[in-house]
């Protein structure tokens, strides 16, 4: 899908890493979150407190996820689901475009 209806946006950013990464909250009818963001290149790791899966939309990263020891390419169109409370690492190597959805457990 390529835009969201009906949804509450919040107006102050999600700002990380000294504005490398940026981000804005919008929320469902139904109460479901997901940020929409920009990465700039970088070296970064998040923590989670819900599972999430990432959209890829434009640009691509390198993940590190939960468990491995290698990092995966994910370009646009690709998606990868982070579990609930874990981190995970990304190294960005142009500017990344993404979707995160948060699912409750």
């Amino acid at each position: 899908m390529s835009e969201f209806k009906n949804v509450t946006a919040v107006k102050k950013a999600n700002v990380y890493f000294e504005g490398k990464v940026t981000s804005r909250t919008i929320i469902f009818e139904d109460g479901e979150r997901k940020t929409l963001g920009i990465m700039l290149p970088g070296d970064y790791e998040f923590g989670t407190g819900d599972k999430e899966i990432m959209e890829i939309l434009g640009g691509s990263m390198d993940v590190k996820l939960p468990d491995s020891d290698k990092f995966v390419t994910y370009k646009e169109g690709d998606t990868f689901t982070v579990p609930a409370n874990s981190k995970f690492s990304l190294v960005i190597k142009e500017v990344a475009d993404y979707c995160c959805s948060y699912i409750k457990e």
